[in-house]
């Protein structure tokens, strides 16, 4: 699947903006772009994506111990124009790089801010990190700063409203006697994809800098350590749930998730204020109008838990 399209890829289950009782519309005629954008929700979960990884890095910077710099082409690729970002990712796989699995974000000490930026500007800025090879000594230079990578994920939930959040992990035959809890059970979890899971590994090893997941959602969030969910996969705690996922051209795919419990992570943090929901819409060449949500502001704080994993990174790495 074209890097594009896997980015935007949608579960079916959250797929709202479904027109029934109308006419067939051929929609090879009403061509966007390239990967014929069919829907608002793939708009949607792009600006959400956009949102999520903005206030993970305005918390962090805020902070005033830590910045954070865009990695993984999701975060470096444009921000404000799908078409610009849909020619990102073709540029990408043009490059023949379009497959290769980085973390979306990393994090420095803030003190060697000076010297990681300026590596970023001697390769031609952020939007040029996913295509650069790692074997180049800027890149070389930007991890051996890095304390940890970032891969993100997001939920349209609120968490606190979840009817399983803050639910009793108890032992469960189907886990063999370990805790957790029923299968349909609805709580906030922290998703790694399986299909993600070898190559962020493999990244973790080759790059020597330490993988974490964090999960954002309306009004809080969570992380994990790669390690930590590696291990819980491993052991049987955390089982594959197997979702049906449609990307922005219309094919579906079935794919593995092993979502996370909550309780085996730490609190990444709380928002301090939830996002404006925004109507929008793009119009293509034929004059065809896609309505979709876009997130603007809201912003969120790092708490004291998340910044102490931090300094004991930075500790360690001296």
């Amino acid at each position: 699947m074209h890097p594009f399209e896997k980015i935007l890829s949608v579960c079916v289950e959250n797929i709202e903006f479904e027109f029934k009782n109308h006419a067939f519309t051929e929609w090879s005629n009403f061509l966007l772009n390239p990967r014929r954008l069919r829907g608002s929700d793939f708009l949607m979960r792009w600006s959400q994506g956009v949102w999520s990884e903005q206030r993970i890095t305005q918390a962090v910077n805020q902070h005033g111990e830590f910045f954070i710099i865009p990695y993984g082409p999701s975060g470096t690729a444009p921000d404000n124009d799908i078409r610009a970002f849909e020619l990102y990712f073709e540029r990408l796989e043009a490059a023949g790089l379009g497959k290769i699995k980085r973390p979306d974000l990393l994090v420095f000490k803030k003190n060697d801010k000076r010297v990681v930026m300026r590596a970023v500007e001697n390769l031609g800025g952020i939007s040029e990190l996913p295509f650069t090879q790692e074997t180049d000594v800027n890149m070389q230079d930007i991890l051996f700063k890095a304390l940890v990578g970032i891969e993100c994920e997001n939920s349209l939930w609120q968490g606190k409203l979840m009817p399983d959040y803050k639910a009793e992990l108890k032992p469960q035959k189907r886990l063999g006697g370990k805790l957790g809890l029923k299968k349909n059970a609805v709580l906030p979890t922290i998703i790694i994809k399986e299909e993600d899971r070898e190559p962020l590994q493999s990244w973790q090893n080759s790059s020597g800098v330490p993988i974490h997941v964090w999960h954002v959602f309306f009004d809080m969030a969570f992380g994990i350590s790669l390690d930590t969910a590696q291990k819980l996969i491993s052991e049987g705690y955390i089982l594959p749930t197997e979702q049906v996922f449609q990307a922005p051209g219309g094919a579906t795919t079935k794919k593995s998730l092993y979502k996370i419990y909550y309780q085996y992570g730490y609190p990444l943090g709380k928002a301090l204020e939830e996002p404006k929901l925004v109507a929008k819409s793009i119009t293509d060449k034929n004059g065809h109008i896609l309505p979709y949500v876009h997130f603007e502001d809201g912003t969120m704080n790092i708490s004291d838990e998340t910044l102490n994993i931090l300094r004991k990174m930075r500790n360690a790495k001296g």
